[in-house]
């Protein structure tokens, strides 16, 4: 038998048809899960920027004492959720004409 005939034997087979593209994507998978564990595993390293770096970059940031869930229940609790309005936002398709109509009144 020549190679062309064998791998016409071997074509019509179903272990060939869905075996072999089954073990490629498997071997081909696990390389690609590597890629990603390794991602995980080199930023997990990584330690917490500490206040003093925040405050180094311009950002404040409150102290843990000060924000509680106790604390954000009463400010939420104080919002009166009887009497609101409902406000239609802009729409990306909308920006030139209020722009224009903005810039009309000014």
């Amino acid at each position: 038998m020549s190679f062309i005939e064998k791998l016409n034997y071997y074509s019509k087979r179903k272990s060939f048809k869905y075996g072999i593209p089954f073990l490629i994507m498997m071997v081909a998978g696990s390389f690609g899960l590597q890629q990603f564990s390794n991602l995980r595993y080199q930023y997990a390293k990584k330690q917490p920027v500490t206040p003093e770096e925040m405050k180094k970059y311009g950002v404040s940031m409150k102290k843990r004492q000060e924000v509680t869930l106790e604390t954000e229940y009463d400010k939420v609790k104080s919002i009166d959720i009887d009497n609101w309005s409902n406000k239609r936002g802009p729409r990306p398709w909308e920006e030139e004409e209020l722009t224009k109509s903005v810039t009309a009144k000014q």
